[in-house]
């Protein structure tokens, strides 16, 4: 971290906080309208019952293309200027959503709500990077994680609520409220992490010339395509978790309480993430983590054929998922973003763009093949999840901060 970034009047805890708060835009965003989607394909007449989960997707789209806006324009204007636009374009998307009279009209604003959320999803982990490194970027990541994880412990609670008192188009007013007090929060309390003198004017060849080093660093570029992969995976079953509580499993406003308790779970993992990367190291943990969700995700894909899967059941392997789920996120996103410390914003829009193209895509496909059955995600998380182990062992590289267990 370069010594004369001006540091932020905020104390160390107070900006993890924001940090987190600023990522966990997407995830309120997506997570309060999860017991929603229900009635929203109810009130629009929808075709297909798997079509409301496209405004899950949509999102994504929105987000992935809107990182390599922010990105390039994060180094080159600062965090800052990138967070106003993003909250600015969010606001409007949320507006447009409110009033939309059809379900197309819908997907358009959450698309426009995905462009806008790319801008404190970009800034929140550039700030991070403009100030961390390493061992101490993952333990700081981890943190975050474990406060972000909050959001969507809470979220489908909330939006829950929010239905019980009101309609579902009430969520978009929380939507708007949320942005706003964030958007009051930076205004007065934040400074700018990255100096003029660090800026990266923005131009045609120096995005193509980012873009290109990150394509081309085999640690980015595996951990990138692995986090994608992987978080495709996620998605699927973000756009799934609906109808297989509240359809298969038949757990009416319950849903909330049991996506909020493993949310919890993934919370505790990335506690436990943030006390222990600095004594194992990032791609160990990272490793076991996803060799588990194979394995579990195997075995319980086998399962189907011998007996009916009950709530109890899923839930179980849930767990397992959502607890080695903690240990990824902010693990695998740390060691794509290690080498780019030089070029902070270009590369996290390019990580975050790439890893989000992939994993909506991989993600809806989960969603839509979804049959009343657990099958697809599993299959997702077995087949998807081999494919990830494969590129963490390729992006093997030595680490001077990392225990290696192959030394021993």
């Amino acid at each position: 971290m370069p010594s004369h970034i001006p540091q932020s009047d905020m104390g160390v805890k107070e900006f993890t906080v924001l940090v987190a708060l600023l990522m966990s835009i997407v995830a309120i965003s997506i997570d309060a309208l999860l017991p929603a989607l229900g009635l929203i394909g109810h009130d629009f007449k929808a075709t297909d019952s798997n079509q409301p989960q496209l405004l899950i997707s949509l999102l994504f789209l929105g987000m992935a293309i809107g990182q390599l806006i922010a990105g390039p324009l994060s180094d080159a204007l600062g965090r800052k200027p990138i967070l106003f636009a993003g909250f600015a374009l969010y606001l409007a998307g949320t507006v447009f959503c409110f009033f939309a009279p059809t379900l197309s009209e819908l997907m358009i604003g959450r698309f426009i709500q995905g462009l806008g959320v790319s801008g404190p999803y970009i800034a929140a982990i550039a700030l991070v990077r403009d100030k961390f490194s390493g061992a101490k970027m993952a333990r700081t990541m981890s943190f975050v994680m474990m406060i972000f994880v909050l959001v969507p412990a809470i979220a489908p609670s909330l939006g829950q609520a929010i239905m019980l008192l009101s309609d579902w188009h009430s969520i978009f007013i929380m939507y708007f409220l949320y942005a706003v007090i964030l958007l009051i929060w930076i205004s007065t309390r934040l400074k700018e992490t990255l100096a003029k003198a660090d800026r990266i004017p923005f131009t045609f060849e120096g995005f193509k010339n980012g873009f290109k080093e990150v394509l081309s660093n085999r640690q980015t570029l595996c951990y990138m395509l692995c986090m994608g992969l992987f978080f495709g995976s996620f998605i699927g079953y973000l756009n799934s978790s609906q109808q297989i509580f509240q359809v298969q499993f038949n757990t009416g406003t319950l849903f909330s309480l049991y996506f909020g308790a493993l949310a919890l779970v993934l919370g505790f993992s990335s506690l436990l993430n943030a006390r222990i990367v600095e004594a194992f190291g990032m791609r160990p943990i990272a490793l076991c983590a996803i060799t588990t969700v194979v394995i579990t995700s195997i075995v319980f894909w086998a399962l189907h054929s011998f007996v009916t899967i009950s709530l109890w059941m899923f839930l179980v392997y849930a767990a397992v998922l959502f607890f080695c789920f903690g240990l990824l996120f902010g693990n695998v996103n740390a060691l794509a973003m290690e080498p780019m410390g030089h070029v902070a914003g270009i590369a996290s829009a390019v990580i975050g763009s790439v890893s989000s193209i992939l994993s909506m895509g991989i993600g809806t496909l989960i969603g839509q093949l979804y049959n009343n059955s657990l099958i697809p995600v599993v299959m997702g998380f077995s087949i998807l999840g081999s494919l990830a182990l494969v590129l963490i062992y390729f992006a093997k590289t030595k680490h001077s901060d990392e225990f290696d267990p192959t030394t021993v």
